[in-house]
């Protein structure tokens, strides 16, 4: 993520880093909110799904604002701040597993009205967000690119949500709930190891350019 002082000269100046700021704490604000609105839902209807997404708001209201607070470090801290991140975006996985756990003996199925509306308004959160971020994308490294792949990632699984309470609805199952909320897990690990590979990148490119030539 090149947004250090000869970084930000290249990509418009500290007004890149002021604007990036404002709008990663947007996001952070809308993705807490919404993280209140989805688990209160979850813990009412019983929803793997919704749980599993409902935490990974959580998680990418605390990714932006590390992010926030991170704009003007050096590339090697941000480097390092990266790798940090890709293990705060495996922490959701790990949610949802534990809580599938309980589901795989007795998948009790949810109230699919509610877990279908539900997966529409986050879905509206985050396309709202992945909008705000994407013109960020390519000037951004691993920081950024944790805050642009989270809310992109989340359309998908939000889109499967409400798929999941159509299919609820007709096969009067928990399975569908329960698979959906395994998959939001296996799309935070895959996440993860992006903006891993991309945080490595930048502690490379970063450790080159001390090297005198």
């Amino acid at each position: 993520m090149a947004i250090a002082h000869d970084d930000a000269v290249a990509n418009g100046g500290w007004g890149m880093n002021s604007t990036l700021r404002r709008v990663v704490i947007l996001v952070a604000g809308l993705n807490l909110a919404y993280f209140g609105v989805e688990f209160a839902i979850a813990r009412a209807i019983g929803s793997v799904s919704l749980f599993a997404d409902s935490i990974d708001f959580l998680e990418d209201a605390s990714v932006n604002l590390l992010i926030a607070t991170a704009l003007g470090w050096s590339a090697t801290r941000r480097a390092r701040l990266g790798v940090g991140l890709a293990c705060i975006l495996l922490l959701p996985g790990f949610a949802t597993l534990w809580t599938a756990w309980g589901k795989f003996l007795a998948p009790v199925p949810p109230a699919p009205i509610l877990l279908s509306l539900a997966g529409l308004g986050a879905l509206g959160v985050n396309l709202s967000c992945a909008f705000m971020l994407a013109r960020f994308r390519a000037h951004s490294g691993s920081l950024a690119r944790a805050a642009f792949l989270s809310p992109r990632n989340d359309t998908v699984a939000n889109v499967a949500i409400i798929a999941a309470g159509l299919a609820t609805a007709y096969t009067l199952s928990g399975w569908p709930d329960l698979i959906v909320g395994l998959g939001i897990a296996a799309m935070n690990a895959d996440a993860a190891r992006e903006v891993w590979s991309a945080a490595r990148e930048e502690h490379r490119a970063a450790e080159s350019e001390q090297i005198p030539s």
